[in-house]
């Protein structure tokens, strides 16, 4: 009976020691390096562009200039957890968006409990409204009950824009591109042409120096004299 019992412990020691040996095998050759970036990402959350990229942004008019609805439509999954676009469908953690262009911000929406920060905002929904709220929502309405962290790139924010304005008893007509500012650039003076600081007189002639000197002595200065090619005038 006791061989038998140092028997079945000598097997369970083995056993264990063999499980022991494997574990550490596997620790190391499965040995993961600690990320440097700790956490994880959520579905449907981007971070914020940077300075660099916010700075560079153009007013959303511009992107919603070649905005495509279809393409709003696979983005704006990010928010049928929350909402739906359907004329006439219930509101769910978030507000119905049937026509909210040109709705009133915090109201309407078949009587949604909006939070007072919404509500403090006021004005109506319009395309800059909609994308500043779409880009940053705790930034638009601090203390909003909205947890989306927004959407960063402008041309999803204009794709979705353009697919909630579809989903209207009115779409309104997409904007147009701003123009470019095209600063006029100075006229560069002609070479060899007189200069000084107020500039040259209007249709004064421009005399050699030996045309100058054939005329009277009392004309030579003065308003209106005519000014000599390659010569400054000196104060007398």
């Amino acid at each position: 009976m006791d061989d038998r019992a140092n028997t079945i412990a000598g097997w369970v020691l083995a056993g264990g020691i063999a499980a022991l040996g494997l574990s550490i095998v596997t620790g190391e050759y499965f040995h993961a390096e600690r990320p440097e970036k700790m956490g994880y990402v959520v579905e449907g959350v981007e971070e914020e562009a940077g300075g660099d990229a916010a700075a560079a942004e153009k007013p959303i008019a511009f992107y919603l200039a070649s905005a495509d609805p279809a393409k709003g439509e696979q983005v704006f999954k990010k928010c049928a957890a929350c909402h739906n676009a359907d004329k006439g469908g219930p509101n769910a953690l978030g507000p119905n968006l049937w026509g909210v262009l040109g709705e009133e911000i915090g109201k309407g929406a078949g009587g949604f409990p909006f939070s007072d920060a919404l509500k403090g905002v006021g004005g109506t929904w319009d395309w800059q409204k909609l994308s500043d709220w779409l880009h940053n929502p705790k930034k638009f309405a601090p203390g909003t009950k909205m947890t989306f962290a927004g959407l960063s790139k402008p041309e999803d924010r204009a794709d979705v824009i353009a697919f909630l304005n579809q989903h209207s008893d009115a779409p309104k007509p997409l904007p147009a591109a701003p123009a470019a500012d095209a600063a006029a650039a100075p006229a560069a003076p002609t070479e060899g042409a007189p200069t000084s600081p107020e500039g040259p007189a209007k249709d004064q002639p421009v005399l050699t120096e030996a045309q100058a000197a054939a005329q009277p002595k009392n004309n030579i200065s003065g308003e209106g004299a005519p000014t000599v090619a390659g010569n400054s005038a000196q104060e007398h």
